[in-house]
C-alpha cells in the first residue's frame, strides 16, 4: 500500500514537472486570456519587436491626418447638419411648382438698395439674369427668386462679407423660408477649417455653390458651380486654346503643376506631396511656400529650394505645352486652376476628394477630366501614361467644348444653372445628357424646340441618320391689291413642280385679307396660307407649320425658271451641288421685300452663266427658329457671298 502511494506521488510530481517545463507558456496565456482578448480587439497590433521600431504616429493622430486644424469626418458631418437644417430638401418637398404653372419659368431679382454693397462678380450674376429671356420685373409672375444681397463671399475675414444677412432676409415678404429661392456662393467658411458655414440659414432655398462637398450636396436640388475670378468676362469670353489643325502630335510636357504649397492647415497634405512626382523632364511639379504674411515663420527645409525652382518656369507656358494639368484642392475643394486648364485644353487631373464637380448633374466629366485620389498621388503619372493618344485627343476636344459652351463667361455659367433648374420642373421635356455633352450643347439645343434628337440636324452623323431630301417653299406675299398677282402664281407653279418640294407655305402679309381658297392654284403638294402682319420679322415666326429640315425662303417677286428643276435642298446635297445648279435655275432680281440684298453683279439668264448674284433675299439665311427642324444651323456653315 505504501509502495502504491509512493508511485502515485512520483507520477503526479513528474506530471507537474512536465507541465511546468513544457506547458508553462500555454499556462501563462490561459492566465492572461481576458487581457489578451481585449488587446486583440484593437485595430493596431502589438508587435513583439516594437521597441526596435520608430514610433511615427499614434492611431489617434492618424484619424485627423496629424493636423488638429483638419476636422474629422464626424466633426464635418455635425457642422453640416447645423448649417443645412433642411438637408433632406428635394424639388418635390421644398419647391412650389404651382408658381411656375401660369407664367412658366420666370425669374425675379430683388431690387438693389442704394447703399447696399455688392461685389463685381455678384453684379455680373444679377446682370446675366436680368438680361436672360426668363427675367420678369413682376414678382407675381416669378417662379424663382434671386436675392439682391451679395452672398458670394461668406468668409467673415473677407472685406466683402455682408453682416446680419439672417435679419435682412427675414424682413423680405417674398422670402417664405427660402422656398423657390436660389442663392449663389463662391466662398464659405474661414480659417482654419473652412467649413461650409454661410453665416445664415438658407432655409429651403436652392444653393448654387462652388467647392461643394458631396456629403452636404442635396442631389437634384442644389447645383455645384465652378469657382471663377472677379475678372471673368460678363458674356462671350475667350475661346479655348485648341484650334483645328493646330494639335501637336505630342506636347512637351506630360503632366504639370505650378502653385502654392500650404505649410499648415487644411489642404496642405496634398500640395506638400506634389514634389514627389516631379522628375524635371516630362513631369513638372513646382510649389512655393512664399505666400501669406508669416510664411517665413512656418517655412520648412524645402522652401528655399522650391522657391528657386518655382521661378524657372512660366505658368502660361506650362499650360500651353502640357497634356495634363494637376488640379489639387486648395483651402477649399475648388480652385481657379480648373477653368484655366479647361480653356488651355490641358486635361484636368483632379485631386480633390469629396468635390461635387460643377454641373455634374448634366455634364459627364468622365469624358473631359481624370478624377484622381489624393491618397494615391504617386500612381497618377503611370495612370496618365496609359491613356491612349486617341483618347487624349478626345479629352482635349471635350474640354474645349465644355469651356466654350458652359464656362467661358458669367452669362453661360448663370444660364446653365437656370436651364438645369428649368429641366427639373418639366422632366418629360428636359434635355438628355447626350444633348448636354454634345455640340452645340444644352444652352442651344432647347427642349422647347424639340426633345427628339432626329429634329436636330447637327446630331445626324452621330446618330447614323441623314436629313430629309425634301424642302419647304416659304413665300412671303405683300401684294396690296388683295388678289393673287401673276408673279406669285407663276412662283407657286414653278416651286410645286420640283420633285424635292414637300409643301408650300404662303405668309400673307398684306393689310387686305387673303383670297379665298378657291382662288389659289391647284398644286401637287400641300399649299397652306398663313395670315401674317406687315412686319419683315414675320417671315421667321411660322416655323411650327414647317415639316422639313430645309427651307427655301422666297418673296412673291422672285422668278424661277420652269424649264429647270429646282435642286435638292437637303443638307450636304445642297452644300455640294446647289451652288453649281442654282444660277441655272434662278433668274430675275431680288425681291422688293425688306431683307433683300441688292445684287452686286448682273443677273443670270438662260443663255449665259454670269457670276452668281448675292442671293440673300432669294434664299433667306434664316435663324434657327425659322424652321421647325433647325435648318438655320446649316446656313451658318456657308454665309451668303458672291462667287465667280
Amino acid at each position: 500500500m505504501q509502495t502504491r502511494k509512493k508511485y502515485i506521488f512520483l507520477a503526479l510530481l513528474a506530471s507537474w514537472l512536465l507541465l511546468f517545463f513544457f506547458g508553462g507558456d500555454q499556462l501563462h496565456r490561459f492566465t492572461f486570456f481576458s487581457e489578451r482578448k481585449a488587446e486583440a480587439q484593437r485595430n493596431w497590433p502589438r508587435w513583439t519587436d516594437q521597441s526596435l521600431l520608430k514610433s511615427f504616429a499614434d492611431p489617434e493622430e492618424l484619424q485627423s491626418d496629424g493636423d488638429p486644424s483638419v476636422p474629422s469626418p464626424r466633426e464635418r458631418r455635425v457642422a453640416q447638419l447645423s448649417i443645412y437644417k433642411n438637408s433632406r430638401c428635394r424639388m418635390e418637398t421644398c419647391f412650389d411648382f404651382s408658381r411656375c404653372e401660369k407664367h412658366g419659368f420666370r425669374v425675379f431679382t430683388y431690387p438693389r438698395g442704394r447703399d447696399q454693397p455688392i461685389s463685381e462678380s455678384y453684379s455680373k450674376i444679377l446682370t446675366s439674369i436680368e438680361r436672360s429671356r426668363y427675367y420678369t420685373p413682376n414678382p407675381e409672375e416669378a417662379c424663382l427668386f434671386i436675392l439682391s444681397i451679395d452672398t458670394l463671399d461668406r468668409d467673415h475675414l473677407s472685406g466683402q462679407y455682408i453682416h446680419n444677412v439672417d435679419e435682412k432676409i427675414r424682413g423680405f415678404p417674398l422670402w417664405n423660408g427660402g422656398r423657390n429661392h436660389l442663392i449663389f456662393n463662391l466662398y464659405s467658411g474661414t480659417w482654419p477649417n473652412y467649413t461650409e458655414d454661410l453665416g445664415f440659414d438658407i432655409g429651403q432655398a436652392i444653393l448654387a455653390k462652388a467647392s461643394f462637398y458631396t456629403e452636404s450636396f442635396r442631389p437634384g436640388f442644389d447645383i455645384s458651380i465652378p469657382l471663377f475670378p472677379k475678372d471673368h468676362p460678363q458674356h462671350g469670353g475667350e475661346r479655348g486654346w485648341l484650334y483645328q489643325d493646330s494639335v501637336p502630335p505630342k506636347k512637351k510636357y506630360l503632366l504639370v503643376f505650378k502653385g502654392k504649397r500650404y505649410l499648415t492647415g487644411i489642404g496642405s497634405g496634398t500640395r506638400n506631396a506634389l514634389h514627389h512626382i516631379h522628375n524635371g523632364k516630362d513631369i513638372i511639379s513646382l510649389t512655393t511656400c512664399k505666400h501669406g504674411k508669416d510664411w517665413e515663420r512656418h517655412k520648412d527645409t524645402r522652401c528655399d529650394k522650391d522657391n528657386l525652382n518655382y521661378e524657372k518656369f512660366d505658368y502660361q507656358e506650362l499650360l500651353h505645352n502640357s497634356t495634363f494639368c494637376i488640379v489639387p484642392r486648395g483651402r477649399r475643394l475648388g480652385s481657379f486652376r480648373f477653368l484655366e486648364a479647361l480653356q488651355a485644353a490641358c486635361i484636368p487631373v483632379l485631386l480633390s476628394d469629396g468635390w461635387e464637380l460643377p454641373f455634374a448633374e448634366a455634364i459627364d466629366w468622365g469624358k473631359a477630366a481624370v478624377v484622381g485620389n489624393e491618397r494615391l498621388l504617386l500612381q497618377i503619372p503611370s495612370a496618365v501614361r496609359c491613356i491612349h493618344p486617341e483618347h487624349v485627343l478626345a479629352f482635349q476636344q471635350q474640354t474645349q467644348f465644355l469651356w466654350d459652351a458652359y464656362f467661358s463667361s458669367v452669362d453661360k455659367i448663370v444660364h446653365t444653372t437656370l436651364e438645369i433648374i428649368k429641366d427639373r420642373l418639366l422632366q418629360h421635356r428636359s434635355r438628355s445628357r447626350f444633348l448636354w455633352n454634345t455640340l452645340p450643347g444644352g444652352l442651344l439645343a432647347l427642349p422647347d424646340f424639340s426633345t427628339y434628337l432626329g429634329d436636330f440636324p447637327f446630331y445626324h452623323l452621330q446618330r447614323g441618320s441623314s436629313p430629309s431630301k425634301k424642302f419647304t417653299a416659304f413665300i412671303r406675299a405683300t401684294s396690296m391689291a388683295g388678289s393673287l398677282s401673276q408673279p406669285i402664281l407663276r412662283l407657286i407653279q414653278a416651286v410645286s413642280g420640283s420633285q424635292y418640294c414637300a409643301q408650300i407655305l404662303v405668309l400673307w402679309s398684306s393689310e387686305k385679307p387673303s383670297p379665298p381658297s378657291g382662288k389659289w392654284p391647284q398644286t401637287t403638294v400641300p399649299l397652306t396660307v398663313i395670315q401674317g402682319r406687315s412686319k419683315v420679322s414675320d417671315r421667321f415666326f411660322p416655323y411650327a407649320a414647317i415639316q422639313t429640315d430645309a427651307v427655301l425662303s422666297l418673296d412673291e417677286h422672285t422668278s424661277l425658271s420652269t424649264s429647270e428643276t429646282l435642286p435638292s435642298w437637303c443638307g450636304a446635297a445642297f452644300l455640294s451641288a446647289s451652288w453649281a445648279s442654282l444660277h441655272r435655275a434662278t433668274s430675275g432680281t431680288p425681291s422688293k421685300g425688306a431683307g433683300a440684298t441688292p445684287p452686286s453683279g448682273p443677273t443670270s439668264s438662260p443663255s449665259s452663266s454670269p457670276p452668281l448674284p448675292s442671293i440673300t433675299g432669294i434664299i433667306t439665311a434664316s435663324s434657327p427658329s425659322t424652321c421647325r427642324r433647325g435648318c438655320g444651323s446649316w446656313w451658318t456653315a456657308w454665309p451668303p457671298a458672291r462667287t465667280s
